[in-house]
């Protein structure tokens, strides 16, 4: 009860801060929507459909075909309660040589996602929102497949949510199972390339103003089953706690720029962390920030964080800077970019005692640094140029070549899920290797895109030497949603 007191009299701080600087003409506007921790729209359509807003269907004018009815049900004569229905279907196959790194038959994976979301508005302050999901997974080689990929129905999200506004002040919250992504994209993520999204359990509260938020959370994630509705659990073991600021900065700095600011701390605590095949309790404090937007030709999307806590009687002492950044070669919206994001992410102390320095992401983006899941920003330095070039309206190309070292020889490399890969620990080469990757997008509608991904994974030195070999990755589907 004290700790919730504690962050309720933060909240309300926080609030009388936002309402004095909003009262003031110029702030009548809310806080931009593509910045507001809810992830970003594109042609109408949110990863997290909820983030959605589809009122202007209401409007028959606006309808082109018979789905966009879908988009807005009224349930009274005023339309101020309605229904917007959603749903995905995808189809995609996945090819991996020597998979997990090692000499074996190629892997085959052919995955179908299918879900449903109904969102209930009533009103303007209360809604309503679940969504079922369904994964299959079949091929050749596939070993055992984790519940994200394969489960025959889960409640993906389930929530309530209460908002209104104060003093040109916006506050609400959300309670239930949820999609969670404030901040750092490499931190947080609903992990789409998964057929079942990460969603956590708990409570969500924010206030935002024209130029100013303060999201505060308190969550369980997601323990999935692969059967059906009754073993997706509340995760007992784990607990992801916080708040994040955000700063809508002057157009003026830096000659006009559209940049936010987003401060955080967060916490997260896990009674059954592992690190060298030890397993312990470990609670984990996030201190950091993240710079994005853009600056005339320039957009960029910059964080750093540093971690402490404890991981059994180790303390831990670690940090991740993640900065990406790219320049607009000509005018237009189909002009060519080219950049290159660098990358630190701490190592060391896995395998002994001391200090514990592998950083480690909550539940990032997995997919940043391989799309075969074989590396994460954990005892990782990487450096990668990086280019992309719409040749037609409706397709966008991205490549990039990728070096990555170790940043301790005396401890492992990871993977995506935190695992290392075995024996590295006992060889001391930096390079880890080299990834080479190229993804085409062809959006047909907003509602059809077509995907395609390659990726060479040439394995260096610490890898080789403990006996791990290089890797060939190619895969495509077809995503289908109203």
């Amino acid at each position: 009860m004290t700790a919730n007191y504690g962050r309720l009299r933060v909240a309300s701080g926080a609030l009388a801060l936002l309402t004095l600087g909003a009262g003031t003409a110029q702030a009548e506007t809310t806080y931009p929507t593509s910045l507001n921790g809810d992830g970003a729209v594109s042609g109408g359509y949110n990863i997290s459909r909820w983030g959605e807003d589809w009122r202007a269907m209401a409007n028959k004018a606006k309808r082109n075909d018979p789905l966009d009815r879908l988009k807005f049900l009224p349930l009274d004569k005023d339309g101020d309660i309605y229904v917007t229905l959603s749903g995905e279907l995808r189809l995609r196959v996945n090819e991996t040589t020597n998979p997990n790194l090692r000499d074996a038959e190629a892997q085959r994976q052919d995955i179908v996602r299918v879900t449903g979301g109904a969102d209930l508005h009533l009103g303007e302050h209360f809604r309503f929102y679940g969504e079922l999901a369904h994964g299959r997974i079949t091929g050749i080689n596939l070993g055992a497949p984790a519940a994200t990929l394969r489960n025959d129905l889960t409640v993906q999200q389930a929530f309530m949510e209460a908002k209104a506004t104060v003093q040109h002040v916006d506050i609400g919250l959300r309670y239930g199972r949820q999609e969670f992504v404030d901040g750092p994209n490499l931190l947080t993520s609903q992990r789409d390339n998964n057929t079942i999204h990460y969603t956590l359990n708990g409570l969500r509260m924010w206030a935002r103003g024209s130029k100013a938020r303060i999201d505060l959370f308190d969550f369980k994630p997601t323990a999935y089953g692969d059967l059906g509705l009754e073993d997706d659990v509340s995760d007992p073991a784990r607990r992801f706690s916080g708040v994040t600021l955000g700063f809508i900065l002057p157009e003026k700095l830096l000659g006009g720029s559209k940049l936010s600011f987003d401060p955080f701390f967060w916490r997260r605590r896990n009674t059954v962390g592992a690190w060298g095949g030890r397993v312990g309790p470990a609670t984990r404090y996030y201190l950091g920030a993240k710079l994005a937007g853009d600056i005339g030709p320039v957009t960029l999307d910059w964080s750093a964080n540093r971690q402490w806590g404890s991981y059994r009687n180790q303390s831990i002492d670690a940090w991740q800077v993640m900065l990406a950044q790219n320049i607009r070669v000509s005018k237009g919206p189909m002009a060519p970019r080219i950049g290159f994001h660098a990358d630190y992410a701490s190592g060391g102390g896995g395998y002994g005692d001391g200090s514990l320095r592998d950083a480690y992401a909550p539940f990032g983006n997995n997919i940043y640094y391989s799309y075969q899941l074989y590396l994460t920003p954990s005892n990782l330095v990487a450096l990668a140029p990086t280019f992309s070039l719409t040749p037609v309206k409706p397709v966008k190309l991205q490549a990039e070549y990728q070096f990555t070292f170790r940043d301790n020889t005396y401890d492992a490399v990871y993977r995506a899920n935190g695992q290392p890969f075995a024996g590295t620990q006992n060889f001391h080469a930096r390079k880890i290797g080299d990834v080479a990757r190229l993804q085409a997008i062809w959006t047909i509608s907003p509602r059809v895109s077509i995907t395609g991904r390659y990726e060479h994974l040439a394995a260096g030195p610490a890898l080789k030497q403990a006996g791990y070999r290089s890797s060939d990755f190619l895969a495509s589907w077809i995503s289908l949603r109203f």
